[in-house]
Order: structure tokens, then C-alpha cells, then sequence
């Protein structure tokens, strides 16, 4: 069974099951197992001097032992199945729609339940947020995590295998953990949230093009190379742009980190800036869209080969 072959029946199967409860609340999940790691190398070395050296450190120790294990199941004969399925887990298709899905539920009930939603999935202080706020950081959610848990995860299995997926998950998992410019984190972080651009470099900009291409919106494709560029996050601004353009909203701009406002240009700024629930779940619509394509191109690419 080829990796094409492998990844196509992954995403399949992580869209029809996606991260069972029932199974989670029995066994550990790697994601789960992967912060378990970070989380105990954070407190045992990141403390006292040379603390970007030890978190360099860190994160080389993860993404070797990760790597490792990737290749040590990749190696084993017959494991073909196995393989497919630890693809399917670390793929993220199926949470994210339901979690996006969920903000627009909440915000139907009221904004509060909007807020308590968006707070599952975004960093950013949801008690502030109005119901434009909330929308748009779904939304935002919605876009940046199409790349980062589905399509950048893809990339790097179709490129380097099992091992390549693994070392990605971790790096992409250190960097949601400790990749914050915070009096604790910025110099531990710094390799983790550096690595990460680097790894999300090409798939971002592949997510954005994907969901622009499968509107087959030249708008799409004009404000994502106009407005990408002057987004805060050197990668998210590429999926973001691309799904504003195609529900014709603006989002990113002005938001709260940490309880300082800061000053952030929108992206699309000639959108709607009046996001509502509705927009939340085109939004999901936009992602399942962007993921049939994905599906079908690597059909494609199985059948040529």
C-alpha cells in the first residue's frame, strides 16, 4: 500500500469517525501522550540560564524520540494497517469542523455559549469578544487549523513518511504548549515556534491556494496574495485570506491577547465586517470543500501512478 494510498484512506476514516470519546476516555491519545512529553521536559528545563538552549535542546530530544518511534512502526512488516491507522488520529478534519460547528451552535443560543465554544479552540480572551468576535475567531480557527491538523500533517506524511508526520505533530503540539512570547515561554519556546513556521511555510500557503481553487475564486486568489503578506503569523494569513475572500467577510484585525489590545490590519478588508453564525458554518462548509479536494487530487495522483 503506497503512502497515497494510505493517506486517502486515513482521511477518509478520520472524516467518518474522527477522535471517538468512548475510545479516548480508555486509552491515551497520542497527541495527549506528545504534550505529556513537552510538558514534563518544560518543567525540568526551563528554569535558570540557557533557556533557548535547553529549549533547542528539548525539542531535538522530541522530535528524534517522535521520528523514531515513526520509523521504528514504519519498519515493522505488515504494519500497513497500523500505519493507516495512527495516520487517521494525528489527522484533525473531523474535531475541527465539529469544534468550528459548535461556535455557531453557541452563538445561535446566545453569547455567552458562543464564547464558552470559541474558548475550546482559540488563545485569545473569549469573555471580551462580542458575537462579531466570536465569529470571526471560529472562523479564524477554522482556516489557520485546516492547515495546521489536516493539510500540513498530509504534506509531511506524503514527504518523509511515518517518521515525517510524528516529527511534525510534536513540533506543531510544542508550539500550541509553549510557543507563546510570555515571561515563561519566550525563550524556552523559541525553537518550537520557529520550527513550526518553518514546517507550516509550504502548507499553509497550499491550504490557501486549495480552498481558493476549489471555489475556483480568482478574488481568492488576488486577496490572499495582497493580504497575507501584512497578517501577524508569517502562515496563517494564507488559509485566512483565502476563506474571508470566499465568504466575502474581513476578518483577523484588532483583537485581545492577554488583556493588551492590539492593533492588527483585517484581512479582506472590503469584506462584511458584521460576522455571524451563518458565516461560521459556511466557514466548515469552506473546509470540508477544501478537504474533497484534497481527496481528490491525491485520488488522482494514485491513479496516475
Amino acid at each position: 500500500m503506497s503512502l497515497v494510498l494510505i493517506l486517502i484512506v486515513a482521511l477518509l476514516i478520520d472524516a467518518v469517525i474522527g477522535d471517538p470519546d468512548r475510545l479516548w476516555r480508555r486509552a491515551p491519545h497520542p497527541a495527549a501522550l506528545m504534550g505529556a512529553a513537552i510538558s514534563a521536559l518544560e518543567k525540568r528545563l526551563n528554569k535558570g540560564p540557557y533557556r533557548r538552549a535547553k529549549g533547542v535542546v528539548a525539542l531535538a530530544v522530541l522530535i528524534g524520540i517522535a521520528a523514531l518511534i515513526g520509523a521504528l512502526v514504519a519498519s515493522v512488516d505488515g504494519s500497513k494497517m497500523l500505519q493507516l491507522l495512527l495516520v487517521a488520529i494525528l489527522l484533525a478534519q473531523n474535531s475541527l469542523a465539529q469544534h468550528v460547528m459548535a461556535v455557531a451552535t453557541g452563538l445561535r443560543a446566545g453569547l455567552p455559549a458562543g464564547r464558552l465554544a470559541v474558548g475550546m479552540i482559540v488563545g485569545r480572551d473569549a469573555d471580551v469578544l462580542d458575537k462579531t468576535g466570536v465569529a470571526r475567531a471560529a472562523i479564524e480557527s477554522a482556516a489557520e487549523n485546516f492547515s495546521d491538523g489536516v493539510l500540513a500533517p498530509a504534506f509531511w506524511f506524503l514527504l518523509l513518511g511515518l517518521p515525517g508526520i510524528m516529527a511534525y505533530k510534536i513540533v506543531n503540539t510544542a508550539d500550541s504548549m509553549i510557543g507563546y512570547r510570555t515571561e515563561r515561554y519566550e525563550e524556552f519556546g523559541w525553537a518550537a515556534a520557529r520550527l513550526d513556521d518553518v514546517m507550516n511555510w509550504i502548507p499553509a500557503r497550499l491550504s490557501g491556494v486549495l480552498i481558493a481553487a476549489t471555489y475556483a475564486s480568482t478574488r481568492a486568489f488576488l486577496v490572499m496574495f495582497n493580504d497575507a503578506p501584512k497578517h501577524r503569523s508569517p502562515n496563517a494569513g494564507w488559509p485566512e485570506a483565502a476563506m474571508a475572500a470566499v465568504i466575502g467577510i474581513a476578518i483577523s484585525g484588532p483583537r485581545i491577547y492577554n488583556g493588551q489590545p492590539t492593533e492588527q490590519p483585517y484581512v479582506n478588508a472590503s469584506g462584511r465586517r458584521d460576522v455571524t453564525a451563518d458565516d461560521v458554518t459556511k466557514s466548515v462548509q469552506v473546509i470540508w470543500r477544501a478537504w474533497a479536494g484534497l481527496v481528490l487530487i491525491l485520488g488522482l495522483i494514485w491513479l496516475a501512478g
